[in-house]
């Protein structure tokens, strides 16, 4: 049984995507970063950049345990494990990690700025929404000449690429896209949203979640504030 320590984000999604998708049984253990549970000492000893998500397999490689934290290396890690969703082929597997690194390094970051300037900032600045949005347009542009050419953000299968970019276009309404400008990108978003696996991860800790928005005063300061850049 696979621990998992996450919450109904993005990057939390992504693990839980992943691990619907392998089949491989696993516990979802719920780290309200609203209340700054990322900060407390048992999380931070299996995460300590204190973000979620983090995942301890108690059979991990050669029989030992291993904790891993940051989504992409724990995509890698189960498509190890499981030989699933990453090609055997060497081309065609560095083609789904070019993309998976394009999603760590730019749909991450990038979207996740769209949505602070737009969404959760206390004070709106005209240059950072602009700038922001304006990135998530290019990058969404991106996507959708690559899905012009190719059935899946990796190549021509289902992969880990699209299952780490697929969660982050869910709130495409906060980063002021419009899907008509993006239709090809609107078609492969709609049928990983179909997928079974993919509709049961996203409910994971989803009333947990509902029920505690990241929108009051103590979850800014736990998210944005003094205690989210204190030394530990």
């Amino acid at each position: 049984m696979i621990e998992v320590y996450s919450w109904p984000t993005p990057n939390g999604h992504k693990v839980h995507i992943m691990l619907e998708e392998c089949g491989l049984p696993y516990r979802a253990h719920p780290v309200n970063i609203g209340t700054g549970d990322q900060f407390k000492p048992e999380f931070l000893s299996i995460s300590p950049n204190n973000k979620i998500p983090a995942i301890v397999d108690p059979e991990g490689p050669e029989g030992e345990p291993i904790s891993l934290f940051e989504s992409g290396a724990i995509l890698l890690y189960l498509s190890g494990k499981t030989g699933k969703l990453l090609p055997d082929g060497v081309t065609a597997r560095y083609e789904v990690l070019q993309w998976l690194m394009f999603q760590m390094g730019g749909v991450g970051p990038m979207l996740g700025q769209a949505h602070h300037f737009r969404i959760y900032a206390p004070e709106k600045i005209g240059y950072a929404i602009d700038r922001y949005t304006n990135e998530a347009k290019r990058l969404y542009g991106v996507m959708d000449k690559r899905l012009s050419k190719s059935k899946y953000i990796g190549g021509g299968a289902f992969s880990i690429a699209d299952i780490a970019v697929f969660p982050w276009l869910r709130s495409w309404k906060n980063q002021g896209i419009d899907w008509s400008d993006f239709p090809h990108l609107k078609g492969w978003f709609d049928e990983i949203a179909a997928r079974p696996a993919v509709k049961r991860a996203v409910e994971v800790l989803s009333t947990q979640s509902n029920a505690r928005p990241l929108t009051d005063d103590r979850a800014r300061e736990a998210l944005f504030g003094s205690q989210q850049y204190a030394r530990r």
